[in-house]
């Protein structure tokens, strides 16, 4: 009976009659299933906002065309900037959850809102995309991946503290990813700060370099650390 309590994640009083919630978001697996899901549509929908203008009539030349590809320039960008994000954080839960030895339906709700953050990302997206030169646009996005981080490192604290995790290397897992996921947050926070003393296109600049660092992750003294 102890092992089947622990099996499931479970923990109850002897005695204690189980509820329904008890027994529920105790699957793993189902967890993955609907953040791979998640974040193939969302990565999807991000290149619907790369919408190419219709041509008017054949008279239109090479010069003008290129004009309107020129325009698009700051979709592009954004895009290739949103694409990172999800890249990254869909990278970062799949770390998380492949260390799982069980979960529960606390854990699970706590990566639902994770991964209510990551249906936001394309509305973020377009939003920085079409007003890229405003502070309050560029100030969404921000919070969009603050929403993103936090989440992702309240289940990391939740499943430390209702010992969900494996045993073997957890507390090294619980270190690196704890450190990663506020000196991402961190970074991100200062890049976005310069907005207000600069043109927010310097900040959108950082935040792509701060990305294109974990997406290489390069073997560079100090930097790496990040």
């Amino acid at each position: 009976m102890y092992r089947c309590r622990i099996l499931t994640g479970v923990s109850q009083t002897p005695g204690m009659r189980r509820r329904l919630a008890d027994l529920s978001g105790t699957n793993p697996d189902r967890l993955s299933g609907i953040s791979d899901g998640i974040f193939s549509v969302g990565m999807t929908l991000l290149v619907l906002g790369l919408v190419v203008p219709a041509v008017k009539d054949t008279s239109t030349t090479e010069g003008q065309l290129w004009e309107v590809l020129r325009g698009l320039a700051p979709h592009v960008l954004v895009y290739t900037m949103s694409f990172m994000t999800l890249g990254i954080f869909w990278l970062g839960q799949g770390t998380q959850l492949s260390r799982l030895a069980r979960s529960d339906r606390n854990y699970m709700w706590i990566h639902l809102v994770f991964l209510f953050s990551v249906t936001l990302v394309p509305f973020s997206t377009a939003l920085l995309a079409n007003y890229f030169w405003l502070k309050i646009a560029l100030i969404e996005y921000w919070l969009n991946i603050v929403l993103l981080g936090a989440s992702l490192l309240a289940g990391l604290a939740y499943g430390l503290r209702a010992n969900l995790f494996q045993e073997e290397g957890r507390r090294e897992m619980a270190f690196l990813m704890r450190g990663r996921i506020l000196i991402a947050q961190a970074l991100y926070a200062g890049a976005t700060a310069l907005c207000l003393i600069f043109p927010t296109w310097v900040s959108i600049a950082l935040i792509v370099l701060i990305q294109l660092n974990y997406v290489l992750a390069p073997r560079i003294p100090f930097i790496h650390r990040f």
